[in-house]
């Protein structure tokens, strides 16, 4: 995962998430005009270099004219500028079938926006989240479970609930392990366990199964619906 921005010389190359380009924002506007800039002339460190100032530089979408802001150090001139920081964080939208409810793609573009800006705990969560609620509506909101002495029992455990999903064959038994591991557990970790660091990695593969179940569910809707059907699921629609 990319949060996709580079310094090239009065210019940032980035992905604007108005037109969902990777494009340049410049530091000039309309008739080349200069865009505006807050220096701070201070002798300071950064990334084991010196430098003499501090630059909060205004700069504009080439393709949509959004603003944006960015944090450089330089010696004066352009030529010896590094770039800290840029707003807007955007990174590249996964493709959702056109069936999945508005509400869970929502939420799923909410985990993207997070993870744009470095915030991989709760993007996870929020993928977690995104995989319940798809199991609701789907019908699978309370599943039968074997017990030992051969009768079931009632589950609302999302464990539990991913397995029946794979048992009613509306996802492979390898996408069945990656909901476990990749999106489940993770989520748990962040909502249930002490804090620890979520890596962009992690989030990575959360973000692709979630990505990937979404399409098992809704990518070919009218024979999920007639599985589900088959199986007493009272999904919606």
């Amino acid at each position: 995962m990319d949060a996709q921005y580079r310094w090239e010389v009065n210019s940032v190359l980035a992905r604007c998430p108005d037109c969902d380009a990777i494009t340049s924002f410049d530091t000039h506007g309309y008739s080349n005009t200069q865009m505006g800039a807050t220096i701070i002339n201070r002798v300071h460190a950064y990334g084991g270099q010196q430098y003499s100032r501090i630059l909060w530089q205004a700069f504009r979408c080439a393709m949509c004219s959004r603003g944006g802001i960015g944090k450089l150090h330089d010696n004066g001139n352009s030529q010896s500028a590094v770039l800290e920081s840029f707003i807007p964080a955007a990174i590249e939208k996964a493709s959702l079938p056109a069936g999945v409810p508005t509400d869970l793609q929502r939420e799923y573009r909410e985990a993207e926006v997070d993870a744009a800006h470095g915030a991989f705990r709760s993007a996870s969560a929020m993928l977690r989240s995104v995989l319940e609620k798809t199991l609701k509506k789907n019908g699978y909101v309370e599943v039968d479970v074997p017990t030992p002495s051969g009768g079931t029992r009632k589950s609302k455990n999302l464990i539990d609930r991913i397995d029946a999903t794979a048992s009613d064959l509306i996802i492979t038994e390898a996408r069945q392990r990656r909901a476990h591991q990749s999106i489940r557990v993770l989520g748990n970790d962040v909502l249930h366990d002490d804090w620890r660091e979520v890596l962009p990695n992690e989030y990575e593969d959360a973000h692709k199964y979630t990505q990937r179940i979404l399409e098992d569910f809704y990518d070919d809707r009218p024979t999920v619906e007639a599985r589900l059907t088959v199986k007493a699921r009272a999904f919606l629609p």
